[in-house]
């Protein structure tokens, strides 16, 4: 009985031991790797996109107001929108800042 217990004691310590020796040479690993690339190893952590305010170029809305979207996507990233009259038009994200704060899509396709 006493080696059940002893046993089952090593058993438990072993797997311990191997979650831990794991769990180090991952952060290790991030850490060298953060380091060859000179970034901080709080910065190795891929960071959300904050969300950007385009203004589609060209564009009106029924009432007269320009089209506006939000999108996290990068800049040179080509998107499709539906725009009134019923017609698909692609759109290019620029990091042109317009007067009004927003982001400029500019019209791949053309004004129409």
């Amino acid at each position: 009985m006493l080696a059940d217990v002893i046993t089952g004691t090593f058993a438990e310590l072993l797997g311990s031991l191997a979650s831990v020796l794991v769990l180090t040479l991952i952060t290790r690993t991030r850490r060298r790797r953060a380091e060859r690339h000179g970034l901080d190893p709080a910065e190795a952590e891929p960071q959300a996109r904050p969300a950007r305010t385009y203004t589609l170029i060209g564009t009106r809305a029924p009432d007269g107001h320009t089209i506006q979207i939000a999108s996290s996507r990068p800049a040179g990233t080509v998107i499709t929108r539906r725009v009134p009259g019923g017609r698909q038009q692609r759109f290019e994200l620029t990091d042109a800042i317009l007067s009004d704060g927003t982001y400029a899509a500019d019209p791949l396709d053309g004004y129409w």
